[in-house]
């Protein structure tokens, strides 16, 4: 028997609407009944439980701030006079890279390759440092080994990771945190020091060489104003403070962390997504299906702060590798993330071989160039390896001579073990059905769409 709420909907729609409605809307068809109202707004593109989301309060650059940004768009402290931070971090490209490249071009005369895709910089400052499981110093004040922790990794029981378990997952005793694509620094400043004195990036050469730049560049004034007039006399201090500069542009600046999606938008009340973009939410967080919101967690914090479509943590997927690296072109070459090349402290660690940190997916819509390797360059590829990685998988890895699809090609096998096979869509095997249809991967971009900044409410919307 409809409740007396679904009949006045009946009513307000007409019959063959509202079952026009039910069909070809983004609402399973069961919900209507257990949650009319509910229902029906979700099928008008509605948020019907809005939140006030908590965002930092603008304010002006302090004059730290505006110092970071002067060195952050300065070319000359490059070798090549000619690269920047905002380079590969370009404003323009929601701070990520400008272009479709899987890795850009650095060192003296910009033909050196770097070895991965460029990061978005991006709302880094509200990641946590690097560690192995949740909290793990607790009410201790002397932190856990990472070692230790990672031992204990190894017999932990671990939940299945779902959009519909994430609290449970959350603890599970793995790796998570940090920056870069293996988490191997905590703070921005050593994040912005790493690309400065890479050789095949900014290439800067020695700290005294940096200095010496920043000593003679327009903002010089500006370091004694800030710091003294004996500043330039420590090129480390002079390059430390520089770097911190840096940080507290990051920090400062709201273009870094506008938190002005639509999605943003919608999750208060003040827009609505289309019904291909509502598809695509419900898909985004169907365990059957993408599931994606496993690990792009898409929900706000209970203090209302707006999501970061990342649990932090670190995953092995196994991804193609690509072919259009320089560095792959050394057949025994692998990067093994958090075991290494770059990062060392946990290469004894073979568990973790192959894993690689979770990005945000807030302007995934607006790059070019995706997983550490920048194996994929649109949005369709990546869900098509998500869709086909084990179902059929000569869809997405390239084939040996004999026609069979070379599957983990870019992991040594003895490491295979570590890639993720339980958690949802990854349980599927081999000539399966795979989770997503064609039109339901278009939907999830779609959905994906509504995650870029920028986005203007219009006079009168919802």
């Amino acid at each position: 028997m409809l409740t007396l709420t679904t009949s006045i909907i009946l009513a307000t729609l007409g019959a063959g609407l509202a079952v026009a409605a039910v069909l070809a809307g983004p609402v399973p068809a069961a919900d209507w009944l257990s949650h009319p109202v509910a229902s029906f707004e979700l099928a008008l593109g509605e948020n019907p439980n809005p939140v006030v989301l908590v965002r930092p309060d603008p304010a002006p650059l302090s004059a730290m701030a505006q110092l970071g940004r002067l060195i952050f768009f300065d070319p000359a402290l490059s070798s090549s006079g000619r690269m920047s931070c905002a380079s590969c971090h370009s404003p323009q490209h929601s701070y990520g890279p400008p272009g479709d490249a899987s890795a850009l071009y650095g060192g003296p005369t910009l033909a050196r390759q770097g070895a991965r895709a460029v990061p978005s910089l991006m709302y880094l400052q509200f990641q946590p440092n690097f560690t192995i499981g949740p909290d793990p110093a607790g009410d201790s004040e002397t932190p856990v080994a990472l070692p230790q922790l990672a031992e204990k990794g190894k017999t932990a029981p671990r939940a299945t990771k779902t959009a519909q378990s994430t609290s449970q997952s959350a603890a599970n005793i793995v790796p998570q945190g940090g920056l870069f694509w293996d988490g191997r620094v905590d703070t921005l400043q050593n994040q912005a020091l790493g690309p400065l004195f890479n050789p095949i990036e900014m290439d800067g050469g020695s700290v005294a060489r940096v200095a010496a730049k920043l000593q003679a560049a327009p903002y010089a004034r500006r370091f004694t104003q800030l710091f003294g007039p004996d500043i330039f006399a420590s090129p480390n201090m002079t390059v430390s403070e520089a770097l911190f500069a840096l940080a507290r542009y990051q920090i400062e600046d709201p273009s870094f962390h506008p938190y002005s999606s639509r999605y943003d938008a919608w999750l208060e009340g003040k827009a609505r997504l289309s019904p291909a973009e509502m598809r695509g939410y419900q898909l985004f967080n169907d365990v059957t299906k993408g599931d994606c919101a496993a690990c792009h967690l898409d929900q706000p914090s209970p203090d209302g702060q707006p999501p970061l479509f990342t649990d932090h943590q670190f995953e092995a997927l196994g991804v193609p590798r690509n072919p259009d690296l320089v560095l792959n072109q050394n057949p025994d070459y692998y990067d093994l993330g958090i075991c290494g090349p770059y990062r060392t402290d946990l290469a004894a660690q073979t568990q973790f071989c192959g894993m690689f940190l979770t990005p945000t997916l807030r302007n995934s819509a607006a790059r070019q160039v995706f997983f550490h390797n920048g194996v994929d360059h649109d949005l369709r590829q990546v869900l098509d390896f998500y869709d086909f990685r084990d179902t059929e998988p000569a869809k997405v890895y390239p084939r040996d001579a004999a026609g069979q699809a070379r599957k983990y090609n870019d992991l040594p096998k003895r490491y295979w073990a570590n890639i993720d096979t339980a958690d949802p869509p990854f349980d599927r095997q081999l000539g399966q059905a795979p989770p997503l249809s064609a039109g339901e991967e278009e939907d999830i971009i779609a959905f994906l769409k509504t995650l870029n900044d920028g986005y203007a409410p219009e006079i009168g919307t919802p």
